[in-house]
């Protein structure tokens, strides 16, 4: 499946950052586009601009998601691509209120849940290929500092995209998990701490750049989509020594910690 015969793609969290080029990209490779976000004049903005459909709603709210995959279906006569790519990211530790921790998890987790449920019925064993791309993060493969919400909610997409890869893969579903560092986005200058921040920011790279690496792995099945080359190293590291890369990384948080400390 190239990209160029992707011919019918939703996008969630579509209204700018990652999503929204995913969403031009698609659209200038000959696809027909749903542009889904929570805000709706972002929505609406990039699916004018690509000739594309706007339908906003809320990725965390199953009804809203059963109401953008109808709406997809019925508007484009099927789905090949769902790209599910809506996330959030805040700062976050053990004293992080439990309500911040739910809306985490249901942005991050709970919409792929979604999405699953309302795509699987009609996707399965349908004869031909049907392709989910889960937006993870690298934080979902290592950690990201400064974040206890933003990393546990990310390990647990990485966990329910593998499942559901190695549950249904054989009846015609393709999933994979794209997972960049640092993408010059609005979500890299908020949440997490200061010091992490800085550290994506030097090698963050530009939505579409991490768009056209998307498309070029339509070519193929791969189910992890690394725009870092570099991480795939610290995910080796963190599997095969486990305490060399933690110790790795707490060496990181001190020196973070030692910067914000006052002289």
């Amino acid at each position: 499946m190239k990209a160029g015969s992707v011919k019918r793609v939703v996008v969630t969290g579509a209204g700018g950052g990652i999503g929204a080029a995913l969403a031009r990209r698609f659209a200038a490779d000959g696809a027909r586009v749903v542009v889904n976000d929570l805000n709706g004049d972002a929505a609406r903005s990039v699916a004018d601009e690509i000739g594309g459909i706007a339908v906003p709603g809320d990725a965390a709210r199953e009804d809203d998601v059963q109401n953008l995959v109808d709406t997809a279906f019925t508007e484009l006569g099927g789905i090949d691509l769902f790209c599910s790519n809506a996330g959030v990211l805040s700062g976050g530790d053990e004293t992080t209120p439990d309500a911040q921790w739910q809306r985490d998890f249901e942005v991050n987790v709970m919409s792929h849940v979604y999405v699953s449920r309302a795509l699987l019925p009609r996707w399965l064993d349908s004869g031909e290929p049907k392709r989910l791309l889960v937006t993870v993060s690298a934080a979902g493969l290592l950690t990201l500092l400064g974040s206890a919400t933003y990393s546990v909610t990310k390990h647990a997409a990485l966990a329910y995209a593998e499942w559901l890869r190695a549950t249904y893969a054989h009846r015609g579903l393709i999933v994979q998990a794209l997972c960049p560092q640092g993408v010059r986005t609005d979500m890299l200058t908020r949440g997490g701490d200061r010091g992490s921040a800085a550290l994506l920011a030097e090698g963050a790279l530009a939505p579409s750049a991490v768009a056209d690496l998307v498309a070029e792995s339509l070519d193929g099945t791969g189910f992890l989509i690394l725009p870092h080359p570099e991480v795939e190293g610290y995910y080796r590291l963190r599997a095969s020594d486990p305490d060399r890369w933690l110790g790795g990384m707490n060496k990181l948080q001190r020196g973070f910690e030692q910067k914000a400390s006052p002289a």
